[in-house]
């Protein structure tokens, strides 16, 4: 592979953007000698949960546990169901799993790609207990129209926005819909660390209190259990997500740009674009095109020097790891398959250089013009 004239990630460049203060904030920890439930991590929740505008926000070890965390706190039992997306990361679903329920995969918006909320409420059956929304590639699903879903049906609602943070919808905020909202902190997001981590945000108390003790061996007190496991946020993951933290709407912003840049150049083109409703702020965790010709896109592309990922090239229930012996209800999904076969996932990270991203601009159409 040659070497890549614009990057799929810039996680080294956002280090160097703001090195003084994450090497201050990471010193100040180490100078500490608390390292795990100390200062670092109780500040940062307290910042995650102002920044939401939610009561409470809980640091775990990461999104996958958040979401499963979540389920269990909302007294997820074997049987019961949880409708999803199944054009996401396979986590979505497995958290449902690992939490003893079935997942119930519906289709995707052709547009938006998130969740359809109609295809929601055709699936719900005396034994749906939650639905758990997907803010794809940095867009918001339609939480109002998953609300009243969930109100008419007295089902909860859990929002996965491991790609999600800084979005909005159409007069409503993330978490405001919900029950909870559970963000993912792996250094590929928006608001990333340097490793793992994740957090469930909520308003609700008693989910908060379950919450924090099954993330720590059942206890709120030392020496004192009760069930519970081993997820925990780290202080140093916190310390550099507090100082990330405060930068995340200009970085946001700069997403943005690029997706505008893109928008503007792919227009007429032979390719789906991505679709930002009226009113949302979509963040551009990832700027994805699609077209049937996508492997042979990807393939050319990347001779060129221009990194392209694929975001998610196989859909949940197709994949090898689907668990067969916990079958879940997989109704039609069209959508969803097609946009696993199609998607195409270009460079987006906020320190892309103009260069870099007209570059791949210009390796892009170039393919386009050969292959309509």
């Amino acid at each position: 592979m040659p070497e890549m004239k614009a990057p799929f990630y810039g996680h080294v460049r956002q280090y160097h953007s703001i090195k003084k203060e994450l090497d201050d904030a990471i010193s100040k920890v180490l100078e500490s000698n608390q390292y795990v439930m100390g200062p670092a991590l109780k500040q940062f929740e307290q910042d995650l949960a102002k920044y939401f505008g939610v009561k409470n926000a809980i640091g775990v070890a990461n999104g996958t546990d958040a979401l499963w965390l979540s389920f269990m706190a909302l007294g997820l039992k074997p049987g019961d169901e949880v409708i999803t997306t199944a054009n996401t990361f396979f986590a979505t679903a497995e958290a449902i799993w690992i939490a003893g329920g079935k997942a119930v995969l519906v289709d995707c918006d052709p547009r938006t790609r998130n969740i359809d909320p109609a295809a929601v409420e055709a699936a719900i059956t005396p034994r749906t207990k939650g639905i758990v929304p997907v803010h794809l590639y940095g867009l918001c699903a339609d939480m109002k129209a998953l609300s009243q879903i969930a109100k008419k049906h007295g089902l909860w609602v859990v929002e996965d926005s491991a790609q999600g943070i800084d979005g909005h919808g159409q007069g409503f905020r993330q978490g405001e819909l919900s029950d909870a909202v559970c963000t993912s902190f792996i250094i590929q997001k928006n608001l990333g660390t340097f490793g793992d981590g994740g957090a469930v945000v909520t308003s609700r108390d008693d989910l908060d209190a379950t919450i924090r003790r099954l993330r720590n061996h059942g206890s709120t007190q030392r020496s004192v259990h009760s069930f519970g496991f081993n997820s925990r946020l780290d202080d140093i993951h916190a310390a550099v997500l507090g100082v990330k933290l405060q930068h995340i709407t200009k970085w946001t912003d700069r997403r943005r740009e690029i997706a505008a840049r893109y928008q503007k150049a792919f227009l007429g083109t032979s390719f789906q674009l991505p679709y930002e409703p009226e009113g949302y702020r979509h963040v551009y965790h990832l700027y994805v095109l699609e077209t049937p010709k996508r492997d042979a896109c990807e393939k050319w592309v990347l001779e060129q020097g221009v990194d392209v990922k694929l975001h998610y090239p196989i859909a949940i229930h197709q994949q090898q790891g689907y668990p067969w012996d916990k079958p879940a209800e997989v109704k039609a999904v069209p959508n969803a398959e097609r946009n696993a076969t199609q998607c195409l996932s270009l460079p987006m990270f906020p320190e892309l250089t103009n260069d870099e991203a007209d570059y791949t601009i210009e390796k892009v159409l170039e393919w386009d013009r050969r292959n309509r």
